[in-house]
């Protein structure tokens, strides 16, 4: 068909929206994005195309990826998002259900989302316990090495897996840390098919963690449910025997979050 009775796009899209659709877009796979995606999925002309990710680029809302071609989230656009996120009324809901499975596991839980260095505890309720493990809200956590950024991990496709893995040697946080990407790669499958992670000392010596992923509208992975222990009080076996409690909270972030 000619290319002249094809819908035109960019005519439907205002041009105030432009910019903002690009990054709702880049956002929304949450994978890298090369421009040619952009003009196919939003039907807008190459140099506008390119133009505004040299804008979005330049004001810190989208970054390249490692391969130079490809964008994704930037500074700007990941703080957006945890802004969004906490917004009151939504953190309010939110810590109602955390502390309901904290309470019910008698540990503490957090919300951790990714980001680009690794992951980001969002929200967090403590344990009543005076011996506890101090990791507050804001803190960063590598991938390769905590059950929330193993969940993350197990939820990429296989060449954004191997990008991530592969960008700087992995740090040997405790005798029992994964570091072999073969290795890593065989524990992210497991993760993946019975649909929770765990860290049996490996980020942290005397700790044990289970995590649990938190869906978007889109079916990707918004964030994670973790509970997390000293060995002393629980071990991972332990720890284990509260997966419904955690796969719970889970559903209803889940609900809280799409709807």
């Amino acid at each position: 068909m000619p290319d002249d009775h094809r819908p035109r796009k960019e005519h439907q899209i205002p041009t105030n929206l432009r910019l903002l659709m690009v990054m709702e877009e880049v956002a929304k796979r949450g994978v890298a994005v090369k421009p040619t995606d952009l003009i196919d999925a939003l039907g807008l002309p190459k140099p506008t195309v390119h133009r505004l990710l040299q804008t979005a680029e330049a004001e810190g809302f989208l970054q390249r990826d490692l391969d130079g071609r490809s964008y994704g989230p930037g500074p700007r656009l990941r703080a957006l998002a945890v802004s969004t996120m906490s917004s009151e009324h939504l953190r309010t809901a939110r810590l109602t259900i955390l502390r309901g499975v904290a309470e019910e596991i008698g540990e503490t839980c957090n919300l951790a989302t990714p980001d680009r260095e690794g992951m980001t505890y969002l929200d967090r309720v403590e344990t009543e316990w005076p011996l506890r493990i101090q990791l507050p809200i804001g803190t960063q956590v590598p991938f390769h090495c905590t059950a929330s950024g193993k969940m993350y991990l197990s939820t990429l496709r296989p060449h954004v897996l191997r990008s991530i893995l592969t960008a700087r040697p992995l740090e040997e946080r405790t005798e029992g840390t994964l570091t072999d990407i073969e290795r890593i790669k065989t524990e992210l499958e497991a993760t993946r098919q019975r649909g929770y992670s765990t860290d049996n000392e490996e980020f942290m010596a005397g700790m044990t963690a289970v995590a649990v992923p938190v869906w978007d509208g889109n079916g990707k992975l918004l964030a994670t449910l973790s509970a997390h222990a000293p060995m002393q009080r629980r071990t991972l076996t332990q720890l284990m025997d509260y997966l419904p409690a955690l796969r719970r909270g889970s559903e209803d972030l889940t609900k809280l979050h799409c709807a």
